[in-house]
C-alpha cells in the first residue's frame, strides 16, 4: 500500500514530461539540404526553403560587417599622449603597451629619485668637511670609518661622488623626457597607420637572379629583391 503514492507520483510526472514535450516547439536544420524544418504542436510541418537559410544568414553577416571600425584620430591621440602618459594608448586601444609605458616611466623616476637623494647626501657631506663648523659632520655616515676628515683624500672623493650622482640625475632626467617624447610619437604613428593596409598581397621575395651582361659588365649572378604591394 506504501507504494502505491510513489506508482502514481512517476505516472503524474511522466504525463507531464510527454505533455510538455508535445507542446514544445522544435527548430530543427537538415544539414543535407540546408532546409530549415520547424514543428509546431500540431504536428504540420513548415518547410524553409534553402535559399531563405542562405539569405538570412548573409543578411546577418552583412549586419556584423556593417559595425563602424575604429579609426583613431592622430591629432587626438597626440594631445592624449601629451595630456597624461599612456592616454593616447588607450585612445588607440593599444592596451598591451600600457606596461611597457608605465614600467619605463617607473624606472626612469626610480632612478631619478635615487640619484637625487645620493647626490643631496654628498654635497651636503662635501659642504660640511669643507667648512670650519665642527658640529656639521653629515660626512661620517658617507665615508670609510677611520677616515681622517682634514685629508684631501676624503674631500676629493665627497667630490667625486657628488658629480657621479649628479651625472646619473641628469641622465635620468633627460632619458625620462625623451621616453615620454616617445611615448607621443608612438601614439600619433599607431593612430596614422591604423588604417593601414597588410593584406596577404603584400609580400617580399629574395631569389638568385642571373644578371645580363652589358658594356661594363659580363654575365654575372646576383640576387634579385622583388617587393609586390
Amino acid at each position: 500500500m506504501k507504494r502505491i503514492p510513489v506508482i502514481l507520483f512517476a505516472i503524474v510526472c511522466c504525463a507531464t514530461v510527454c505533455h510538455g514535450v508535445e507542446q514544445t516547439d522544435e527548430l530543427r536544420i537538415n544539414a543535407e539540404s540546408d532546409t530549415l524544418m520547424i514543428i509546431v504542436p500540431d504536428s504540420a510541418f513548415y518547410t524553409v526553403p534553402p535559399d531563405t537559410v542562405k539569405a538570412m544568414t548573409s543578411a546577418q553577416q552583412k549586419a556584423e560587417s556593417a559595425r563602424p571600425i575604429f579609426k583613431p584620430n592622430p591629432q587626438k591621440s597626440v594631445w592624449y599622449a601629451l595630456l597624461f602618459p599612456g592616454l593616447g594608448q588607450i585612445y588607440n586601444r593599444r592596451y598591451w603597451k600600457l606596461p611597457i609605458v608605465y614600467g619605463g616611466i617607473a624606472g626612469l623616476t626610480y632612478a631619478i629619485t635615487w640619484n637625487g637623494k645620493y647626490y643631496k647626501d654628498y654635497s651636503m657631506a662635501y659642504r660640511d668637511i669643507m667648512d670650519t663648523n665642527p658640529n656639521s659632520k653629515s660626512y661620517e655616515k658617507l665615508l670609510p670609518y677611520g677616515t681622517d676628515p682634514n685629508s684631501q683624500w676624503a674631500k676629493d672623493i665627497l667630490k667625486q661622488k657628488q658629480s657621479f650622482y649628479r651625472r646619473n640625475r641628469d641622465l635620468s632626467i633627460i632619458g625620462a623626457v625623451a621616453f615620454f617624447a616617445l611615448t607621443v610619437v608612438d601614439a600619433f604613428v599607431d593612430a596614422q597607420l591604423a588604417d593601414f593596409d597588410i593584406s596577404p598581397d603584400l609580400w617580399i621575395q629574395v631569389a638568385p637572379a642571373v644578371i645580363e651582361p652589358n658594356e661594363q659588365f659580363t654575365t654575372s649572378v646576383g640576387m634579385q629583391l622583388q617587393l609586390k604591394f
